[in-house]
Order: structure tokens, then C-alpha cells, then sequence
């Protein structure tokens, strides 16, 4: 009796509630599964699945795993290879996965609903866009579609009730007109209700990549051939549709566009996102790092002048901004210890031997003066002024220096008119001066 009891309480120890389970193909093309829990803030790691020689895994989920939104990994960069999918903690999940097709649930009323719904949807809409493209004036038959897209989403609402994926049904209703309208018409009012539906407080849209695809195709996609004032527009549109409560999600969202303009190298939305939203976002929300990025970004954006340091150079006290005698001034940050620099460094002094309208500004990001002291020898000509502290100086945080060598090119103002991420562009660069 005493062995049976032992093992009666050791069972639910060791039990599991589901799993989650999958087949990518092709099989060589895949090694693991990485199993997270989404949250508004980050992705918790949970487990790991290694894929057989036909390309099947399976991860047990133990009761400690809640219901929510989780996240499949199964490739690098990690950002770019993951899919959501829904656990309601009472089904399994199963699916199959090619890069080609994407993900395809076999297992789980949540996550098949989800798909059947966006399948659906989408086959209304080709009736639409068909409909419009035809410069169809037949108001029987526009009544006919759109009662189809109405009964559509309705049909979805009443098979999603108590079921989590409710929240992205109902987020993404679609505008639906009660009378005949023409396309100018329709489109406007599309855009106008785009945002309308959706529930920006709401705990799975925010843990899911629903709001983040949400926002980008209205911002970037609503708009055929957008301008920068579009794009200004659509981002406020976006900010005034988010409840000023939520400033979490809000910062988030809005970092998400401000980084996809910097990376495009939009300056001017970028530092608008910045002006108006990001400053005083990261500041509430005490994010230092956001607010550090940020303001970096904006100080170096192109075609603004480059923030003002203090030179100490051959026992003169002077700043950049008072530096005068060339035409244009390339500003590298740099470190005796960095192994990219004192490769690169002999080469931008053979790039402007020939070019006496080029003075070159040093700054060494160093811990202490006496591998900068050596290394500077070597180039005389420079103008050379010693950071210590490294990437906690002051000035490499003003100019968002996060890897040397980074260089900036200016004008004889001191105008930063080329950012040149790596040796080739600045050579592209000089050779046009």
C-alpha cells in the first residue's frame, strides 16, 4: 500500500498537460524548434525541440504553462524566422511548416479558426478589389458582396466566442458600408475604420505580432507611392487610435516605425516620430536607452550639424566647431585597442594623401592614454582628440557610437552630409570630393 501511494503522488509531479508539435520540411533545412511564451515586453524561453530525420518534433507542456500567445524559433536571425500561435491550455498543437507555404495548423480549434477566418476574409476581399477594378456601378451585386463580408465576419464572431482567438477576430473586422459607395469612397472610409476596431490594451494582440502588422500596413501600405507627409499622417493616426494610458505599447509601436525610417534612412519621419512621440514616450516610461538612441540619432541624422567637443590638439585648446583651413572634415571614432580600426586607419590615410581640402578628426575611445599615445604617431597629419572612458564618454554617447570605427563626414561647417557604414562607401565617398 505504501508503494502505491508513493507513486500516486509522484504522477502529477511529472505530469503534462499537451504539447506542441510540428513537421518542417524540408527536413534538412531545419535542426531545432525553440518554444517561447509571448509577452508584451519580451519572449520567454521555455523549451526546445531537436527535429528528426523527417523533420518532426514534439515539446511537452507541463501545467506551468498558461494559457497565451507562444512563439515557434526555427531559424537565425530569430526576428526574422518565428511564427505566433495560440494555447489555450486545453489542446494540443500541431502543425506543418515549409518556408514556402508557411505554417499550416492540423491540431487546435484556436489556431485553425484563425487560419480558416484570414482565408476566408481574403477570399472576400479579391471579390472586392475584382469588384472595383472593373468600375462596377451594379449596386445589387456590391450589396451581395459586402452582405457576404458581413455574414462572414459574423459567422467567425459566434465560432470564436470564449475561444482566445475571439480578440483577433474581432480586432480585425473590416469596414463594411451600408449602402453603395464608389471606390473613392470606400477607400476612404477603409482607411478612416482601419484602426477603429482594433483593442490596443488587449494582452494577446499585444503579446502577438498582430498590432506590429497592424500598424505597418496601415502606415507604410495604406497609401499607394506615400510621401513623408503621408507617412507623418498615418503615424499620428496610429498614436491618436492608442489610448494615452497605454504607454507601454504605445513606445513600443511607435519604436517599431521610428527604427523601420532610420534603417531606411528617412530622417525626416524618423526624427519626427522622435519630436513628437519618442522623447517624451521614453521619458515616461523611463526608458533611458530608448531615450539615449534616440536622441543620438537625431544629433548625427544627415544634413544636421554635428555636435560640438572639446579638442585638445598639439597644446592648443580648440572644438569642432572652430576648426577651420579645409573644406570638408571626416570625424572617425576609433581605439587603439580595436583591430577593425588599426586595419582601417592606414588605409584612409593612403584614401586622402591626395586630398589637401580633407583634414581628418581622430577620436580615440580609450580606457587609458598610453596605447592611444603610441598608436597616433603614426598619423600626424590628424587631428587627434582622446576619449577615455570609452563608450561611456560623453561624446560617444551624443553621436550613438555603438562599434568603431565609425565615420562621419562633414562639410566646412561642421554639416554631417555622409554617414559611411563601412570602408568601401567611404572610399565611394572621398572619391567624389
Amino acid at each position: 500500500m505504501k508503494k502505491n501511494l508513493i507513486i500516486l503522488f509522484v504522477i502529477p509531479l511529472i505530469s503534462f498537460a499537451q504539447s506542441v508539435k510540428g513537421t518542417f520540411s524540408p527536413a534538412e533545412d531545419f535542426s531545432y524548434a525553440f518554444l517561447y511564451e509571448a509577452t508584451p515586453e519580451s519572449a520567454n524561453y521555455i523549451n526546445r525541440g531537436k527535429l528528426d530525420g523527417d523533420g518532426n518534433f514534439e515539446i511537452q507542456l507541463d501545467s506551468t504553462v498558461k494559457p497565451g500567445i507562444y512563439k515557434i524559433v526555427y531559424a537565425v536571425p530569430p526576428e526574422e524566422n518565428n511564427f505566433d500561435f495560440i494555447y489555450d491550455g486545453k489542446e494540443n498543437v500541431a502543425f506543418n511548416f515549409s518556408n514556402e507555404n508557411g505554417v499550416f495548423f492540423t491540431e487546435s480549434e484556436e489556431n485553425k479558426l484563425w487560419n480558416s477566418y484570414l482565408k476566408s476574409m481574403d477570399m472576400v476581399n479579391q471579390t472586392i478589389s475584382n469588384y472595383f477594378a472593373k468600375e462596377n456601378s451594379d449596386k445589387k451585386g456590391f450589396n451581395a458582396i459586402f452582405k457576404t463580408l458581413k455574414d462572414t465576419q459574423t459567422g467567425y464572431e459566434e465560432l470564436a466566442k470564449d475561444k482566445l482567438v475571439s480578440s483577433f477576430i474581432r480586432a480585425n473586422k473590416p469596414y463594411i458600408p451600408s449602402e453603395y459607395e464608389d471606390i473613392s469612397t470606400y477607400s476612404k472610409n477603409l482607411k478612416q475604420q482601419y484602426l477603429s476596431q482594433v483593442d490596443f490594451s488587449d494582452y494577446l494582440l499585444q503579446s502577438s505580432s498582430f498590432l506590429v502588422d497592424r500598424v505597418t500596413a496601415y502606415v507604410l501600405n495604406m497609401v499607394e507611392n506615400p510621401s513623408n507627409d503621408t507617412y507623418k499622417q498615418h503615424i499620428d493616426d496610429v498614436a491618436a487610435a492608442i489610448n494615452s494610458n497605454d504607454l507601454i505599447i504605445k513606445t513600443s509601436l511607435l519604436e517599431m516605425l521610428w527604427k523601420h525610417f532610420s534603417d531606411q534612412k528617412n530622417h525626416e519621419v524618423a526624427n519626427y516620430i522622435t519630436t513628437n512621440y519618442l522623447l517624451e514616450l521614453a521619458k515616461a516610461t523611463e526608458n533611458n536607452v530608448l531615450l539615449d538612441m534616440v536622441i543620438a540619432f537625431k544629433n548625427t541624422s544627415i544634413g544636421s550639424k554635428a555636435p560640438n567637443f572639446d579638442i585638445t590638439s598639439n597644446g592648443q585648446n580648440t572644438n569642432l566647431h572652430q576648426l577651420k583651413g579645409a573644406e570638408h572634415y571626416l570625424l572617425i571614432f576609433w581605439s587603439s585597442t580595436c583591430g577593425h580600426c588599426l586595419d582601417e586607419l592606414p588605409k584612409v590615410k593612403k584614401m586622402i594623401a591626395d586630398k589637401p581640402n580633407l583634414k581628418v578628426v581622430a577620436f580615440g575611445l580609450e580606457n587609458e592614454a598610453d596605447g592611444w599615445q603610441k598608436a597616433i604617431k603614426n598619423y600626424p597629419d590628424f587631428i587627434h582628440q582622446i576619449g577615455l572612458d570609452k563608450w561611456d564618454n560623453p561624446v560617444v554617447k551624443t553621436y550613438g557610437v555603438s562599434a568603431t570605427p565609425m565615420y562621419f563626414l562633414l562639410s566646412a561647417s561642421k554639416i554631417i552630409m555622409a554617414k559611411p557604414y563601412e570602408l568601401g562607401d567611404l572610399e565611394v565617398i572621398l572619391q567624389g570630393l
